[in-house]
This record gives C-alpha cells, sequence and structure tokens, in this order.
C-alpha cells in the first residue's frame, strides 16, 4: 500500500494555542516522526509520501522558510537513528536544486545510508509541484527523443524514476478539500479522505482507522 499525506494546519494549530508559526512546524515535525513508525510496523504500508514543501511555498515570508529549511536540515541529521532503527528508506520528489548545499548534502547523505532498507520506504516531497514534475518528465522524454505516452510519462516522473508505485490512499488533514498541486498523476485511482484533525494533531490511531475505512472501499479502476 502507498500513502500520500497533505501534511496541513501547522499555522493554525498554532494560531489556535497562541503560539508562533514555527511552533506548530516543531510539533507537526514530531508527528511525522510517530506516523512513520506506525507505518514502519505496519506490513500493509510499503511507502508512506509526505508533502513537506511545495514549489508555492517559497511565498512564505523568508523567516518562516529559512527556519522549515533549518528544520528540515536538523530533522534528517537527528532522526537518520530512527530510519535506521525502523529500517526505513529515504526517498525525496521534486527539484532539490533549489536549497542549500549543505541541505543537499544532507538528503544525498540521508539516501545513501538508508538505501538497503526495505520495511517501508519514506518520500518527502520538497520543493514539488506536480505540474512542475509533469514538466520536467515531458522535458526528459524530449532530450531523449522518446515518444511521448502515458507509460513513458509515468517512467520519468519523480516517483517512476525511483520506482516509488502510484498512490493507493490519499489523505488531507486540517479541513481543506483539494490537492493543493500534489501528485497529481499519481493519484488517479487513490482513495481519498479528507479529516478536520490539524496535523500537529494527527495520530496514529486516526491513521489506522482511515486505514480500516479504506479497506472497506471497492476500487474498481474504471471497470464496473
Amino acid at each position: 500500500m502507498h500513502i500520500a499525506i497533505i501534511m496541513d494546519g501547522n499555522g493554525r494549530w498554532a494560531k489556535a494555542q497562541g503560539k508562533n508559526r514555527t511552533e506548530g512546524h516543531k510539533i507537526g515535525a514530531k508527528v511525522v516522526k510517530d506516523i512513520t513508525t506506525y507505518c514502519s510496523n505496519n506490513e500493509e504500508i510499503k511507502y508512506l509520501t509526505l508533502y513537506a514543501f511545495s514549489t508555492e511555498n517559497w511565498k512564505r515570508p523568508k523567516l518562516e522558510v529559512e527556519f522549515l529549511m533549518k528544520l528540515l536540515d536538523n530533522w534528517l541529521k537527528k532522526e537518520l537513528e530512527t530510519y535506521i532503527k525502523n529500517e526505513v528508506k529515504f526517498e525525496v520528489i521534486g527539484d532539490i536544486s533549489k536549497f542549500s548545499k549543505k541541505l543537499q548534502n544532507r538528503i544525498k547523505e540521508t539516501k545513501e545510508k538508508t538505501k538497503n532498507f526495505n520495511r517501508l520506504t519514506q518520500v518527502l516531497a520538497l520543493n514539488y509541484g506536480s505540474r512542475d514534475e509533469i514538466t520536467r518528465a515531458i522535458k526528459r522524454l524530449c532530450d531523449k527523443n522518446e515518444e511521448i505516452t502515458e507509460e513513458n510519462i509515468s517512467k520519468n516522473l519523480d516517483t517512476g524514476i525511483n520506482n516509488i508505485p502510484d498512490v493507493d490512499l490519499l489523505i488531507r488533514t486540517s479541513g481543506e478539500v483539494r490537492l493543493s498541486n500534489y501528485l497529481l498523476w499519481q493519484v488517479a485511482y487513490a482513495e481519498m479522505f479528507f479529516t478536520p484533525t490539524l496535523w500537529p494533531d494527527f495520530t496514529p490511531q486516526e491513521l489506522n482507522n482511515i486505514i480500516q475505512d479504506f479497506k472497506k472501499r471497492e476500487r474498481r479502476f474504471g471497470g464496473i
């Protein structure tokens, strides 16, 4: 099973608590650890893709963006032990070339040190936008002078290059009901769940409840 999550609501959670938005992001990072650990211990889940930083997030205040970059760098450094302990392979989709060299190296180091694990693959969508991903895939096909087919596009998406399958279950927290330029190609036949829970309040138990509901749905993939 491939679960993709739009982790939404950190800012609103912080505001409701009378705290700065950065505090919401800190708590949100802890939830990422809890959810990843839960998934690594669930044999049915093989891929967990998290929308961590979109191509549109650069529009946020400079201080918030800088904080998020530092948070990600510290997270990868601190949580490497957790990845190894839980045998989680770390992967990335998106264009990380806009990140600092330090952060790019941290990402590459984490990927290298976890590349042989197969209990769970955690995928972070970083500087990711689905339209950008599809555009880059088409450019790759043109550069290689390959035929533009559905199969070739899939293979040249960030997910295809990293052998990540299409999404089975998409979850968005915080009550918003939209995809926000996230995995538009890969969720073509995904089951979707939208929960009012803000990301910092999202728990493994709620995820488990959603999975149980997911199992009751009949997936026909366009058939009868």
